[in-house]
């Protein structure tokens, strides 16, 4: 039998759902903490220790969420993954994915440099340039989001509309990651994810929130959704630039046309989607 790993420190329903999915597909499971994993390097005789598997490793790890931590930390979880990699064993996502997607910075980069419509964004150390990029983008009547460059479920988000409210250094732990709001509705706030696996959208639901965050942890709602072609190409394209083997895209949709050109600039694609 077909053995997977699936690496997360909180398997909750996420994790009975992948249960079952892969058991239906006659693959055995057992969850995994990188944090109890361990690296024996021997000369010529390297070996990758996993609980639970003291008689081989896995057929295919699935990475469901890695634990924060130091710097330290961190890096040495990605290790285990790299070692995975280099051993030969499937590992979705692999830890480049997850070195290019979990960091903001480096996500939206790649994102605008391919020309996807991506929100004005700046990630800086310089409090300075930071305040200067809040004026900037207030002139023209938009409020800033602030985001921790590392983080999800919308925790640490914050609405600037004044270079005095942005946050000292220590609290943003020396980088401000400044993106400019994006209306999506007349009031409170709907986006799309979009589920990528295999390079195709395999699921969608449309997420709205009587205030600015659509976050499900923060009370945001699911709708079940068809996104459209334009929705879906974005999707699998963005997937495909940070080389994900699934991933969850999510998609702002603007007012109007004008609206967007009045967000990206008058160069901007007037698509009405924007990859945030």
């Amino acid at each position: 039998m077909i053995r997977v790993a699936i690496v997360t420190d909180e398997p909750g329903w996420h994790g009975a759902r992948l249960r079952k999915a892969f058991n239906a597909r006659g693959a055995a499971v057992r969850f995994l903490s990188l944090r109890d994993c361990a690296l024996r390097l021997d000369t010529g005789s390297p070996r990758i220790v996993l609980p639970g598997f003291a008689d081989g490793l896995p057929d295919a790890v699935f990475v469901r969420g890695i634990a924060g931590g130091s710097l330290e930390e961190v890096v040495f979880r990605l290790d285990v993954l790299h070692a995975l990699h280099e051993a030969g064993i499937p590992v979705y996502n692999d830890a480049r994915a997850i070195e290019r997607s979990v960091d903001k910075g480096l996500t939206s980069f790649v994102l605008a440099r391919s020309g996807l419509p991506t929100p004005p964004t700046l990630v800086t150390a310089d409090r300075s340039r930071a305040e200067a990029f809040v004026r900037e983008i207030g002139a023209a009547g938009r409020p800033l989001v602030l985001k921790p460059l590392f983080g999800s479920q919308g925790t640490g988000l914050a609405l600037i509309r004044d270079p005095a409210a942005l946050p000292d250094a220590q609290a943003v732990n020396g980088v401000w990651y400044l993106q400019a709001f994006i209306e999506s509705a007349p009031s409170g706030a709907a986006d799309w994810r979009l589920l990528v696996a295999g390079g195709q959208v395999a699921a969608a639901v449309k997420r709205t929130s009587a205030e600015w965050r659509t976050n499900v942890a923060l009370g945001g709602r699911c709708h079940a959704a068809v996104p459209d072609r334009s929705a879906r190409e974005m999707a699998e394209r963005a997937a495909s630039l940070l080389r994900m083997a699934y991933a969850g895209v999510d998609i702002a949709a603007l007012l109007a046309d004008d609206l967007l050109r009045r967000r990206l600039g008058a160069a901007g694609p007037a698509s009405g989607l924007a990859a945030v």
